[in-house]
Protein backbone atom coordinates (compact mmCIF):
# COMPACT_ATOMS: atom_id res chain seq x y z
CA UNK A 1 0.00 0.00 0.00
CA UNK A 2 1.30 3.41 -0.98
CA UNK A 3 0.66 6.67 0.76
CA UNK A 4 1.13 8.61 -2.47
CA UNK A 5 -1.85 10.22 -4.15
CA UNK A 6 -2.66 9.32 -7.79
CA UNK A 7 -1.33 12.72 -8.85
CA UNK A 8 1.91 12.08 -6.99
CA UNK A 9 2.31 8.73 -8.73
CA UNK A 10 2.06 10.16 -12.24
CA UNK A 11 3.93 13.40 -11.60
CA UNK A 12 7.30 13.43 -13.31
CA UNK A 13 6.38 10.75 -15.87
CA UNK A 14 6.28 13.23 -18.70
CA UNK A 15 3.69 15.60 -20.02
CA UNK A 16 1.07 15.04 -22.64
CA UNK A 17 2.79 17.74 -24.73
CA UNK A 18 5.81 15.58 -25.64
CA UNK A 19 4.33 14.12 -28.81
CA UNK A 20 2.97 17.33 -30.30
CA UNK A 21 6.07 18.02 -32.40
CA UNK A 22 6.09 14.45 -33.69
CA UNK A 23 2.37 14.64 -34.46
CA UNK A 24 2.80 17.90 -36.39
CA UNK A 25 5.67 16.53 -38.47
CA UNK A 26 3.61 13.46 -39.38
CA UNK A 27 0.81 15.74 -40.60
CA UNK A 28 3.14 18.12 -42.44
CA UNK A 29 4.92 15.30 -44.26
CA UNK A 30 1.59 13.64 -45.09
CA UNK A 31 0.30 16.89 -46.61
CA UNK A 32 3.58 17.40 -48.50
CA UNK A 33 3.36 13.89 -49.89
CA UNK A 34 -0.02 14.49 -51.52
CA UNK A 35 1.19 16.75 -54.37
CA UNK A 36 4.58 15.02 -54.55
CA UNK A 37 3.01 11.56 -54.88
CA UNK A 38 0.49 12.78 -57.46
CA UNK A 39 3.31 14.37 -59.48
CA UNK A 40 5.38 11.18 -59.24
CA UNK A 41 2.52 8.84 -60.22
CA UNK A 42 1.43 10.98 -63.18
CA UNK A 43 5.03 11.44 -64.33
CA UNK A 44 5.78 7.72 -64.21
CA UNK A 45 2.47 6.96 -65.94
CA UNK A 46 3.35 9.44 -68.69
CA UNK A 47 6.72 7.72 -69.11
CA UNK A 48 5.19 4.24 -69.36
CA UNK A 49 6.57 2.50 -72.41
CA UNK A 50 9.19 5.20 -73.01
CA UNK A 51 12.70 4.24 -74.01
CA UNK A 52 15.48 4.20 -71.44
CA UNK A 53 17.13 7.28 -72.95
CA UNK A 54 13.91 9.30 -72.65
CA UNK A 55 13.57 8.41 -68.95
CA UNK A 56 17.22 9.39 -68.37
CA UNK A 57 16.67 12.73 -70.10
CA UNK A 58 13.58 13.29 -67.96
CA UNK A 59 15.54 12.55 -64.77
CA UNK A 60 18.39 14.84 -65.83
CA UNK A 61 16.12 17.87 -65.69
CA UNK A 62 17.10 19.93 -62.62
CA UNK A 63 13.47 20.43 -61.59
CA UNK A 64 12.68 16.72 -61.88
CA UNK A 65 15.84 15.74 -59.98
CA UNK A 66 15.01 18.22 -57.20
CA UNK A 67 11.41 16.97 -56.96
CA UNK A 68 12.60 13.35 -56.88
CA UNK A 69 15.06 14.12 -54.09
CA UNK A 70 12.36 15.99 -52.17
CA UNK A 71 9.89 13.13 -52.70
CA UNK A 72 12.33 10.45 -51.55
CA UNK A 73 13.42 12.48 -48.52
CA UNK A 74 9.86 13.18 -47.38
CA UNK A 75 8.80 9.55 -47.96
CA UNK A 76 11.59 8.16 -45.81
CA UNK A 77 11.08 10.75 -43.06
CA UNK A 78 7.32 10.14 -43.00
CA UNK A 79 7.84 6.37 -42.93
CA UNK A 80 10.35 6.69 -40.10
CA UNK A 81 7.91 8.80 -38.07
CA UNK A 82 5.13 6.29 -38.57
CA UNK A 83 7.25 3.27 -37.71
CA UNK A 84 8.56 5.08 -34.63
CA UNK A 85 5.00 5.35 -33.31
CA UNK A 86 4.38 1.65 -33.95
CA UNK A 87 7.59 0.66 -32.14
CA UNK A 88 6.90 2.97 -29.20
CA UNK A 89 3.35 1.62 -28.86
CA UNK A 90 3.96 -2.10 -29.28
CA UNK A 91 7.50 -2.87 -28.09
CA UNK A 92 7.41 -2.91 -24.30
CA UNK A 93 10.93 -4.08 -23.40
CA UNK A 94 12.93 -0.87 -22.97
CA UNK A 95 16.28 -2.07 -24.35
CA UNK A 96 14.56 -3.67 -27.36
CA UNK A 97 12.50 -0.54 -27.98
CA UNK A 98 15.63 1.63 -28.00
CA UNK A 99 17.49 -0.85 -30.22
CA UNK A 100 14.60 -0.94 -32.70
CA UNK A 101 14.32 2.85 -32.77
CA UNK A 102 18.05 3.20 -33.36
CA UNK A 103 18.00 0.60 -36.13
CA UNK A 104 14.97 2.31 -37.69
CA UNK A 105 16.63 5.72 -37.76
CA UNK A 106 19.89 4.38 -39.20
CA UNK A 107 18.03 2.36 -41.83
CA UNK A 108 15.85 5.31 -42.87
CA UNK A 109 18.81 7.67 -43.16
CA UNK A 110 20.93 5.09 -45.00
CA UNK A 111 18.21 4.28 -47.55
CA UNK A 112 17.37 7.96 -48.08
CA UNK A 113 21.03 8.82 -48.68
CA UNK A 114 21.43 5.91 -51.12
CA UNK A 115 18.33 7.03 -53.04
CA UNK A 116 19.50 10.66 -53.19
CA UNK A 117 22.98 9.62 -54.37
CA UNK A 118 21.47 7.47 -57.13
CA UNK A 119 19.17 10.30 -58.23
CA UNK A 120 22.12 12.70 -58.31
CA UNK A 121 24.24 10.23 -60.29
CA UNK A 122 21.53 9.87 -62.92
CA UNK A 123 20.78 13.60 -62.96
CA UNK A 124 24.45 14.46 -63.42
CA UNK A 125 24.96 11.76 -66.04
CA UNK A 126 27.56 9.83 -64.03
CA UNK A 127 25.37 6.89 -63.06
CA UNK A 128 23.49 4.10 -64.78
Amino acid sequence: MSLRTPLGVVRGLGSAKEGVNHWWWQRITAIALIPLALWFVFSVAALAGAEHAIVLLWMQSPVVAALLILFVSVVFYHAQLGMQVVIEDYVHTEWLKHACLLALKFTAVFLAVVAVVIILQVALGTGP
